[in-house]
């Protein structure tokens, strides 16, 4: 599946998490942690160090692991420093004109 409405859905369940906590939820547990924001920053400063890693030692299937990790804790972050997704959207829409 190649549709990046993917990105639109795992987003909505992030807010949803967000506005709707639960114990058995990860996002939750990540945006609600003792270390506040700084633990979805961690999160993605670990996957991206996952990311550069893999990718650099070209392992195919540990590069698309580690590029989804990493951006589904973009996101968790963007949520977690109340950055909505659009803005950075409209940003990459003006960069192209």
């Amino acid at each position: 599946m190649n549709d990046w409405n993917i990105l639109e859905e795992v987003w909505q369940v992030i807010q949803d998490r967000a506005e709707h906590p639960s114990a058995e939820s990860y996002v939750s547990s990540v945006l609600t942690h003792r270390k506040g924001i700084d633990k979805s920053l961690e999160k993605v400063g670990e996957e991206a160090v996952e990311f550069i890693l893999a990718a650099k030692n070209q392992v195919p299937e540990r590069t698309v692991s580690e590029a989804a990790d990493l951006l589904f804790h973009l996101l968790v972050a963007l949520r977690a420093s109340g950055t909505d997704v659009s803005d950075v959207l409209d940003e990459l829409a003006a960069r192209r004109k």
